[in-house]
């Protein structure tokens, strides 16, 4: 028997029995849109997150207060820290030789009052070099102006959200804003940037690192920015930042330097694995589709043997039979998969209309993967019915024993 005639007479028997086939190509098509839909959440979620932190800039470290190893008892788990980080100390990681800028950052929340109307906003508190380290754009206006980190001054930069809240369609270059007690001129308005790692840029006022010091009465910093001049200095540069601040906190080593690598690598880690295991859980609704499409073909050999006793009758071998039933269920998995394949991406498009923000996307292997899973297990499961139906005995069958 050709293979395009044993192709039509699978298609017939399929046909034959419509609902039933129907039934089969659904369980088939939604285990395969299950793997694709859940690995492209994954795949997106792990997209997400590095775009969130490139958004941050590049080649950076993390100066944090505090030690990197971990304590007993209730979050936060780290440990109790000897000294706090100052402004001093940022300043010192400028003479680093492979350190292109630092940015200090003090953080506080502070109600921002213009002409009536007034907000409770998060006030960060840093020097010019945060808008080149955290890739800011300014829509209108200026940035903080570059001058002695350790003389504040007056001024601030708001958010887009800060500026159309508080001031509507008004100029707010040159208007002075009260922060908690105090007068700041608004000298710039940032572009819209968006969250990055839960900080809603378009929603906070920057001022000068030593004003928002002494706004909060305060002489500790939030945590210092540091940008490597590129990415091989970056190891270099930690153990610099490390060595250096160990100077000058008596031999303390009271602080954890986080590189953005290494990070972005301990997500990655974590988000493959999520992946692989939700995809390993969908790809278990597959092999129930491969047990039904056994136990359907199981059916189809009980109520076809008057067909099968008379095509051996005719001269059909055994290895013929057998090949039979194995195409039957390799139509069944390959349209079942090509069915799954079509609703995997229609549901990543309206999921990605839903959400435009989170960048899903199909991984290739996951596609390849589904099929090649879907169609094994049609040959697999489909192995015993063809085996069942290629020893009947002919006669019996014609019989219909």
């Amino acid at each position: 028997m050709k293979p395009e005639d044993r192709l039509r007479f699978s298609m017939q028997a399929l046909l034959g029995y419509p609902a039933r086939t129907l039934f089969v190509l659904v369980a088939v098509a939604m285990g395969v849109a299950s793997v694709l839909l859940l690995t492209a959440l994954g795949e997106g979620a792990r997209r997400y997150v590095t775009r969130e932190f490139t958004s941050l800039g590049t080649h950076l470290l993390f100066v944090l207060p505090g030690r990197s190893e971990t304590v007993g008892g209730p979050p936060p788990l780290l440990a109790q820290t000897p000294r706090d980080l100052t402004l001093a100390d940022a300043m010192a990681l400028t003479r680093i030789p492979s350190v292109r800028r630092v940015a200090p950052v003090a953080l506080g929340s502070a109600p921002v009052s213009w002409n009536r109307r007034d907000r409770e906003v998060t006030i960060l508190g840093s020097t010019a070099a945060l808008l080149e380290i955290r890739q800011l754009s300014m829509a209108r206006g200026a940035f903080l102006p570059l001058r002695d980190p350790f003389q504040g001054g007056a001024v601030a930069v708001l958010g887009a959200r800060v500026k159309r809240e508080l001031f509507g369609n008004a100029n707010a270059l040159g208007e002075w804003v009260r922060i908690q007690d105090r007068r700041f001129r608004v000298i710039g308005i940032l572009a819209e940037k968006g969250h990055s790692l839960g900080l809603d840029m378009s929603d906070v006022a920057v001022i000068p690192v030593a004003s928002a010091q002494s706004l909060f009465n305060t002489a500790t910093l939030f945590r210092i920015l540091v940008q490597a001049k590129d990415r091989s200095a970056l190891m270099q540069v930690k153990s610099a930042i490390i060595q250096r601040i160990r100077e000058r906190h008596d031999g303390e080593d009271d602080i954890t330097v986080i590189t953005q690598d290494a990070v972005l690598a301990t997500f990655d880690r974590i988000l493959v694995v999520m992946t692989l295991s939700v995809a390993g859980i969908a790809a278990i609704s597959l092999v129930v589709a491969g047990i039904l499409i056994m136990n359907v073909m199981l059916i189809s050999v009980s109520q076809r043997r008057a067909e099968i006793g008379l095509l051996k009758a005719v001269g059909a071998r055994s290895v013929q039979i057998l090949g039979l039933f194995l195409t039957e269920a390799s139509v069944l998995s390959f349209t079942g998969a090509c069915l799954g394949v079509g609703l995997g991406y229609a549901g990543t498009r309206i999921l990605a209309q839903v959400f435009p923000s989170f960048p899903l996307k199909i991984p290739p292997w996951a596609l390849a993967g589904a099929v090649s899973v879907a169609l094994g297990n049609g040959l697999l499961f489909g192995v015993l019915p063809a085996r069942r139906a290629s020893c009947l005995d002919p006669v019996a069958a014609l019989a219909g024993r």
